[in-house]
């Protein structure tokens, strides 16, 4: 009789202790892990803070604008059938969360405003970082063509805070319907700084780039540079889908290119070797960034400000209705503030 009051008042206090442990005895066998699969990158240290009810994430200061969270969502999409609704969303949680936003290629606006609506969110995005997009084949033309009040009208119609410049040679190449540029890329971005004030993101779209490209950059007065690294959406290999007769033959192309990771060290060198030169040292580092651990791990390794930028993880749940949305980029935050919390990184 004792016995079963006992039992009694526990299930009182802990009303799912009973239900609690038999998970525990189903799952287990479930959630063996093989040591293989054990993350290296941190020490885990759960002795050293306790969890707290307030945002801990530290702040970031960058584009001359903060934070909240160190998260960019890289260019993606409009001028087609769900572009419109894609953005909003994408918009709204940027505001939400206090992020910043690229748009994809705004080439169409030079021409034809159709689709604005499409590119249309600063209302939706409050004063969170913003900016438009063109390829520098674009960009190029225009320059030849002495057309640059194009550039900064574009800007200024979508109220943006700059322009994202993407360098895609190789996108280019392959794509049935490319442009195939002639003057050295850094060169068209030199004549875009003199000739426009803009503020300026260059940005690879899905190889990343090199040291020497990267050393050429740093030493130009851009807002920031956008690694676009090898390891997500890879634009080269998306053209040749598209362009059957290159495919065969070029595929092996697309595999070449640098990935986050050791785009991370070539900036780190650069920096610690070239400081009387550096004029950017603001970076965006994206490109196969798969979750919140890979974006914590590579913005505490490099030695710059910087934040993550990612595409496919948000576009996948932009797509849907926004608390969708809400809940998927919610969950990233609230991971950060685990890792910020309990990680170090190794050295």
């Amino acid at each position: 009789m004792a016995e079963n009051l006992q039992d009694k008042n526990i299930i009182a206090s802990d009303p799912t202790a009973e239900s609690r442990k038999q998970d525990h005895i189903d799952l287990a066998f479930r959630s063996q892990v093989d040591v293989l699969r054990a993350d290296g990158r941190f020490y885990y240290e759960p002795l050293l803070a306790g969890f707290s009810d307030k945002d801990i994430y530290p702040q970031t200061q960058l584009l001359g604008k903060t934070f909240r969270y160190p998260m960019w969502i890289s260019s993606m999409t409009g001028g087609n059938k769900m572009a419109g609704k894609i953005n909003e969303n994408l918009a709204r949680v940027c505001n939400d969360f206090g992020l910043g936003f690229g748009l994809g290629s705004c080439r169409q606006l030079l021409t034809d405003h159709t689709y604005l609506k499409d590119f249309d969110v600063r209302k939706y995005l409050g004063d969170r970082p913003f900016y438009a997009n063109l390829g520098v084949a674009q960009i190029e033309e225009l320059l030849i063509n002495n057309k640059v009040d194009e550039i900064i009208r574009l800007v200024d119609l979508l109220k943006a805070d700059g322009l994202i410049v993407h360098v895609n040679p190789l996108q280019e190449w392959s794509q049935p319907e490319g442009n195939l540029y002639t003057q050295r890329p850094i060169e068209t971005i030199e004549k875009l700084l003199e000739k426009s004030k803009l503020n300026i993101i260059v940005k690879e779209v899905g190889q990343g780039m090199g040291k020497k490209s990267l050393e050429a950059l740093v030493k130009l007065p851009l807002a920031a540079i956008d690694f676009a690294a090898f390891g997500g959406t890879n634009f080269s290999k998306l053209e040749l889908y598209r362009n059957p007769e290159k495919q065969k033959a070029h595929e092996v192309m697309s595999l070449v290119g640098h990935t986050a990771e050791e785009m991370v060290s070539m900036v780190n060198e650069i920096l610690s070797h070239s400081t009387d030169m550096i004029r950017c040292r603001e970076f965006i580092v994206s490109g196969g960034i798969r979750s919140y651990l890979d974006g914590y791990y590579l913005t505490r390794n490099i030695n710059a400000a910087s934040i993550y930028g990612q595409a496919s993880g948000f576009l996948k749940h932009a797509m849907e209705d926004y608390d969708q949305l809400y809940r998927y980029v919610k969950a990233q935050t609230e991971g950060l503030e685990l890792a910020n919390t309990f990680l170090t990184i190794k050295e």
